[in-house]
C-alpha cells in the first residue's frame, strides 16, 4: 500500500475515505486514557497537523509509549471529525514505532523554543511548525523563480561556482587551492607560486554569476542563473551569510527601464505565488512573526514608486528626521534610509536609480552627465534594498576607461571587453539574494534563520 502524505490526505476528495490508506510522521503530542487514545502527527508537507484516533486495545498498548518526537507508520481510514478546527481524522487500524525519541534526551518537547536554541540544534529545527513553515515556503519560492522566468523565455544557464573573477570587486572571496598549506611553495619573488596549484592561477568560490551570465546573455538573448553564491565577508549580522543563494538575471537589448519593469513583475510575481500556495504557512507567519498579509496582497498589486538616487537622498534629508547616518549625495544609502523611504515617505516598495559612479562597480553603464551610472536597487519595507542591477556599460572605449579609474585590471578580463569588441549590445540584469525574500515573506528576522545549513563566521557545523 502507497504511502499518503499528510497534505495529500487532508486535501484529498471525499470519495478516497471509504479506503484504507497509510500515513506515517512524527509524533507532535498525544492524550491516552483507557478506552481512546488521540495522536497528532505531522510529516512535513503541511503545516497543518493529522490527528489519529486509536481505540483497539493492542494499538492503545502501542500509542501510550509514543513520545513526542518518534516516528510512527499507521494504516487506517479517514473520517469526519468531531473535534473542532479540523475537518477529518484518522482511525488507525495499525500502528507501528519506526524510530524512537526519549523524552529526556529529545530536544524538541512540546513546548516553546527560542530561535537561538534551535539554531543549536539546525539537523532538528526543521520538525518545528516555524521552520517547517519557512522551508516550503523556501520551496515554493524556489519554483516561482523558475516559473517566472521560464514562462518569459528566459534561459536557465548554469555559471561556474569555481572562477578566477571578481565580479564585485570586493576582495572579499575564498580561496581554491590544492597546494600545501603546510609548505606553500614561492616564487623567487616570495610570493605564492600559482603555477603550481591546480588551475594554474588563484581560484575562489563565485561572489556572483553575472559576468558569465553577461556573454550568455550576449548570444541567448535573456538568461538567468540560480544557485549558491560566496562572500568571505567577516560580518556577524543579522542581514549576511557566507553562502547563499543567488537568482541573477540578464537581458539582451534591454536597458534600465525594462530591467526595473523586470524586477517588479518578478516581486510581485513572487509573492502572489506565496499568498496562493501557501496560505496556511502564511497565517502561521502572521499570527506569529511581523507579517501583514494584506500589505504583502497590495505589494502585490500595486506598482512600486520610481525615484532617482538624487531624489531619494533629498527627500530624506527634507524629512526631518534624525537618522544614525546622515543622507548625502555621494554615499550610499544606508538600510535605515531604505527603510525610511519605503515606509514613511513612500508606503510601498521604492526602485531608486541612478547612483552616483564613486559608490558603484566598474561594470556599470555611465551616464551622459559623468556623474552617475544606470545602476537601480529595489527597496521594501522592514528589509531594505532586496535587489541591485544595472545597465551594464557596453560601450568599449567607456568600459576600458572605468576599469583603469578603478584600478580593475583589464588582462584578467579580456574575455568580457570581447563582448565589447564583438557585436555589442545594450543589455542589463540585476540579482535578489533568496534568503533576503524569504526574510520580507515570512517575517524572520535572522538570516540565519531562512537557509537550512547557515554559513557565517565561525559557523559550518552542519
Amino acid at each position: 500500500m502507497q504511502r499518503l502524505r499528510i497534505k495529500a490526505a487532508l486535501e484529498t476528495s471525499t470519495s478516497l475515505h471509504d479506503a484504507s490508506i497509510r500515513i506515517a510522521g512524527w509524533v507532535r503530542s498525544k492524550r491516552i486514557s483507557k478506552n481512546i487514545g488521540f495522536i497528532t502527527v505531522n510529516d512535513g508537507s503541511t503545516q497543518e497537523e493529522l490527528q489519529l484516533v486509536v481505540d483497539q486495545p493492542s494499538l492503545l498498548e502501542i500509542a501510550d509509549t509514543l513520545q513526542t518526537g518518534s516516528s510512527i507508520e499507521a494504516t487506517g481510514f479517514l473520517q469526519a471529525s468531531m473535534g473542532k478546527g479540523q475537518a477529518w481524522e484518522f482511525r488507525v487500524e495499525a500502528l507501528t514505532l519506526l524510530g524512537d525519541a526519549p523524552a529526556d534526551q529529545y530536544p524538541l518537547q512540546k513546548k516553546g523554543h527560542t530561535l537561538e536554541f534551535l539554531r543549536d540544534i539546525g539537523h532538528l529545527r526543521a520538525r518545528t511548525n516555524t521552520f517547517g513553515a519557512v522551508f516550503r515556503v523556501r520551496n515554493t519560492l524556489s519554483h516561482s523563480i523558475h516559473s517566472f522566468f521560464q514562462e518569459q523565455g528566459f534561459i536557465w544557464a548554469h555559471t561556474p561556482i569555481l572562477t578566477s573573477s571578481d565580479c564585485e570587486g570586493a576582495g572579499e572571496m575564498f580561496a581554491v587551492t590544492t597546494l600545501n598549506l603546510e609548505k606553500v611553495p614561492k616564487t623567487p619573488a616570495g610570493k605564492t607560486d600559482y603555477q603550481q596549484d591546480f588551475f594554474g592561477k588563484p581560484a575562489h568560490l563565485t561572489v556572483s554569476g553575472q559576468l558569465e551570465g553577461e556573454f550568455l546573455a550576449c548570444a541567448l538573448g535573456n538568461i538567468y542563473t540560480f544557485g549558491p553564491t560566496f562572500r568571505a565577508e567577516n560580518s556577524n549580522t543579522t542581514r549576511h551569510l557566507s553562502e547563499f543563494w543567488m537568482v541573477e538575471p540578464e537581458m539582451a537589448f534591454a536597458g534600465l527601464p525594462e530591467n526595473m519593469e523586470l524586477a517588479e513583475n518578478f516581486i510581485q510575481r513572487l509573492i502572489s505565488d506565496v499568498l496562493r500556495l501557501n496560505p496556511k504557512e502564511m497565517e502561521f507567519f502572521e499570527k506569529f512573526y511581523e507579517v501583514n498579509l494584506q500589505d504583502l496582497a497590495k505589494i502585490a498589486e500595486s506598482p512600486f514608486e520610481r525615484m532617482s538616487y538624487t531624489e531619494a537622498v533629498s527627500r530624506l534629508q527634507k524629512s526631518g528626521h534624525t537618522f544614525q547616518f546622515a543622507p548625502e549625495w555621494g554615499a550610499d544609502i544606508q538600510t535605515e534610509h531604505e527603510r525610511y523611504l519605503t515606509e514613511e515617505i513612500v508606503g510601498r516598495p521604492v526602485i531608486v536609480y541612478d547612483y552616483p559612479k564613486d559608490i558603484k562597480s566598474f561594470y556599470m553603464k555611465l551616464n551622459a552627465d559623468g556623474k552617475t551610472v544606470a545602476g537601480m536597487d529595489v527597496l521594501v519595507p522592514k528589509i531594505g534594498e532586496i535587489i541591485g542591477g544595472s545597465e551594464r556599460e557596453y560601450r568599449y572605449d567607456a568600459l576600458v576607461a572605468r576599469m583603469q579609474q578603478m584600478g580593475v585590471p583589464t588582462h584578467d578580463l579580456e574575455w568580457y571587453l570581447d563582448l565589447r569588441r564583438f557585436g555589442t549590445v545594450p543589455h542589463c540584469g540585476f540579482g535578489l539574494g533568496l534568503e533576503r525574500m524569504v526574510m520580507y515573506v515570512t517575517g524572520m528576522k535572522n538570516i540565519r534563520d531562512v537557509i537550512p545549513c547557515p554559513r557565517a563566521p565561525g559557523s559550518i557545523l552542519f
